[in-house]
């Protein structure tokens, strides 16, 4: 609903002086606010003993996905007018541009995976693969940080979240890096 909502703001011309800027930057930060959302459930889960929230990761993630594709639809839709040459061209130049595609694909690789008979062909490789949830978090405020022209306390905020959702997984990531300096010593 806020989706519709807001694009229907745009096209009645009610979303302010440039509802083209507004509508990337509410499709943007939506998938990071619910990419946030999305990483607190396991420790929240954990926390308060309810296994079953454990079942809300697949459908917000796959609804940070459909805000993505929205931010970027947007951005090709409303400021590159389709020009595909001058989207590459975009992409190219500009490296916050590039790095939030960069999220983009990885983020679509997460969603495409998501489905239940993928999932169980991957086996153990899904994991793998679904770990990039905290590189795509990463990569998504600096793309956040890279497109801010001046006040840079928004993405701050964000990153610092960030940190604080990640510290809940310490002991993952000492596996993690475990595993791959251990694949190093062979």
């Amino acid at each position: 609903m806020p989706l519709f909502y807001t694009y229907s703001l745009a096209i009645s011309d009610e979303l302010g002086a440039d509802p083209v800027e507004a509508i990337i930057h509410f499709t943007g930060i939506g998938a990071l606010n619910i990419l946030l959302l999305t990483l607190c459930i396991s420790p929240l889960s954990k926390r308060i003993q309810q296994l079953p929230l454990l079942k809300l990761r697949r459908p917000l993630g796959i609804w940070v996905f459909v805000y993505a594709f929205c931010h970027l639809f947007s951005f090709l839709a409303f400021e590159a007018q389709f020009d595909w040459a001058l989207f590459v061209g975009e992409i190219i130049e500009r490296p916050y541009i590039w790095v939030g595609m960069l999220s983009f694909l990885l983020l679509a690789a997460l969603t495409v995976t998501s489905i239940s008979n993928i999932k169980r062909k991957m086996g153990k490789r899904w994991q793998q693969l679904h770990n990039f949830v905290y590189l795509i978090l990463l990569l998504t405020i600096w793309h956040y940080y890279w497109s801010v022209k001046l006040d840079v306390t928004s993405p701050a905020i964000y990153l610092l979240l960030a940190f604080i959702l990640l510290s809940f997984r310490q002991n993952k990531f000492k596996r993690l890096s475990h595993f791959v300096s251990f694949g190093r010593n062979k």
